[in-house]
């Protein structure tokens, strides 16, 4: 076959991976002009550890992952409130099997893993039930399947199914996440503060001068634009004034040139394929970062969509869905259970693990 992918994240290379493994001609399209950097830590987790390991990619994941040795909670002014050396709130305990790695290293290992052609800075335009797609750039192919793994505000989708209002509900907070020089000194350590409706996280690991910040608000669902990086800086001012070190967090966020700003949302759709496209992770079935689960759902994800499409492309999506959807509801069910707080660790791995691989 010959495939189109939309995104290179996770579930892109994922998928393409497996793909090319059996001899299919793969094309991985990224409207970026490079593989992204920055990112918060994401947890690969349950079934996507299996993924990995059948990748062959386990002990370099296992070799980049974060070495935190704890966090501690502080009050606008510095004072702590508590501290932890056994767990993380972004990882969980540090004697699980999970692996906690930053996204940049994880996309890294992927794409070099993947064996596809990849196309940066350039994006889908037109997409025809026939296959035939129009890039930005120009240029016109087709494809036998074209498959959307382009995130929160998939591409893909909106072409292929309709308006995003249709499928991505609001979960009430705004997050943001930016690279900045290691001002406080931390080491191999996360830092996280609340302010009223507004708090974050400061977390340093393998690079003692720099830290990754999160930096988030509750709100009512608002009506931005997720391209425009200025007015999403300005709605991080404006909400996130009052948190602790807000003046150096808030310059260092108009510095930096890595920002990533976004809501926490679910995807939920009553089917991921239509005629020959379908959607993987985050495209068909974001949980939210509020599940800890997005980076997990889209690696099993499109490994499932994989397995089946060599197996019997006729059958393939119908049996993706069937395959995947109690995986993904146990899972989006996590972001629910405990809001503001996560959920329980035994929940999680529940969700994790309630799939089978063939």
């Amino acid at each position: 076959m010959k495939v189109l992918v939309s995104g290179a994240s996770v579930g892109g290379p994922v998928l393409a991976y497996w793909l090319r493994e059996h001899g299919h001609d793969v094309t991985v399209v990224e409207r970026a002009p490079a593989p992204r950097k920055g990112g918060q830590a994401v947890d690969i987790r349950g079934a996507a550890l299996t993924v990995a390991a059948r990748m062959g990619v386990l002990e370099r994941i296992r070799a980049r992952r974060t070495t935190m040795r704890g966090m501690s909670m502080v009050d606008t002014a510095g004072n702590e409130l508590m501290r932890d050396e056994e767990s993380t709130l972004s990882g969980g305990r540090f004697d699980s099997p999970d692996v906690e790695i930053m996204r940049d290293d994880l996309v890294a290992i992927l794409i070099g893993a993947s064996d596809a052609r990849y196309l940066y800075g350039d994006s889908i335009a037109t997409l025809d039930e026939d296959g035939e797609v129009t890039f930005e750039s120009g240029r016109r192919e087709r494809y036998d399947r074209v498959i959307g793994a382009d995130g929160l505000h998939s591409n893909v989708r909106g072409l292929a199914f309709g308006p995003e209002r249709q499928f991505v509900h609001h979960l009430g907070t705004y997050v943001s996440i930016y690279t900045a020089s290691n001002f406080l000194g931390l080491d191999h350590w996360q830092t996280w503060f609340n302010e009223g409706e507004a708090g974050g996280a400061l977390f340093s690991d393998r690079d003692p001068g720099e830290m990754r910040v999160n930096l988030g608000f509750r709100s009512g669902a608002i009506d931005y634009d997720h391209r425009d990086v200025e007015g999403q800086k300005r709605l991080v001012q404006e909400h996130c004034s009052g948190v602790f070190e807000a003046e150096r967090l808030l310059k260092a966020m108009w510095q930096s040139d890595d920002f990533y700003f976004d809501a926490m949302a679910q995807v939920r759709m009553e089917h991921w394929t239509k005629g020959r496209v379908a959607l993987v992770g985050d495209a068909g079935y974001c949980p939210s970062p509020l599940s800890g689960q997005g980076t997990s759902l889209a690696m099993v994800g499109a490994y499932v969509l994989a397995e089946e499409l060599v197996r019997d492309p006729r059958t393939a999506y119908a049996r993706y869905e069937e395959r995947m959807r109690p995986f993904v509801a146990a899972n989006q069910a996590l972001a629910h259970e405990n809001p503001g707080q996560g959920a329980a660790p035994e929940s999680v791995q529940r969700a994790a693990t309630s799939i089978k691989l063939d």
